[in-house]
């Protein structure tokens, strides 16, 4: 993956509106599961790629300093042969003092390109370092994008769970209304008081009944005193006969 595909995507996760998204989704759980799986694993890769690109610039800023260093070094043989080609010449030695210069030629070319190279590599240097620091910024982005979906699927799956729950209450509370045990204590209440009406009915008949009896005896009380009273009378008128 390059640079900027990396670049692309971190940037295309990290901006994503997830409440934009959850209102497109059939189903918003498993929605945010998948998206915190993507953001996983893209954050894995992305890491990846991110240590990649650090370790090419640690790389890149090892191999500046070898050219920094390269090329002081070849400066100072150069020096070293100059000095020497003058030392030589002051001497008459004008065949030493031509090979030493050649030399300090030589110490000075590998200096310049020592120098170049060390140009050069500064260059790429600063454009990969703020390469990686936006790989670093996207990628911090990503890690709390994903903490941010991570609290979203879990508010979403506690309510959820409670929705299921109150959805319960509301189904048992509807059973209760369809068979409401006061109900049921109301119906049985109801035929003990109609057992317990029919038992004063057979009680009330019953007295009725002994009451009538209790007439019977009183008239034929009465009877007998009527009948006793006229005997009295027809044995009076038969005295006084």
């Amino acid at each position: 993956m390059s640079q900027q595909s990396i670049i692309g995507r971190i940037t295309q996760l990290a901006r994503a509106n997830i409440n934009a998204l959850l209102d497109q989704a059939e189903d918003p759980q498993k929605m945010l599961d998948q998206m915190v799986r993507d953001y996983t694993s893209a954050i894995s890769d992305a890491e990846g790629a991110v240590a990649q690109t650090i370790g090419n610039l640690r790389m890149m800023e090892d191999d500046a300093r070898e050219a920094q260093s390269a090329s002081a070094q070849w400066g100072a043989k150069a020096q070293a042969a100059s000095k020497k080609a003058d030392e030589m010449r002051a001497a008459s030695n004008t065949t030493e003092a031509d090979k030493f210069d050649n030399l300090a030629r030589v110490a000075l070319r590998k200096q310049i390109d020592g120098e170049t190279d060390a140009r050069t590599l500064a260059t790429t240097i600063a454009d990969q370092s703020d390469i990686v620091e936006k790989l670093k910024t996207g990628l911090q982005d990503m890690r709390v994008k994903l903490d941010e979906l991570r609290r979203k699927r879990d508010e979403l799956v506690g309510r959820a769970k409670n929705a299921a729950a109150q959805t319960k209450v509301r189904d048992a509370v509807k059973n209760l209304d369809i068979l409401d045990p006061t109900s049921e204590v109301s119906r049985f209440e109801e035929k003990i008081r109609r057992e317990e009406a029919r038992i004063r009915g057979h009680e009330e008949l019953a007295a009725s009944s002994l009451d009538a009896q209790f007439e019977s005896l009183d008239k034929e009380a009465g009877d007998a005193d009527v009948e006793a009273r006229l005997s009295q009378l027809k044995t009076g008128r038969a005295a006084d006969i």
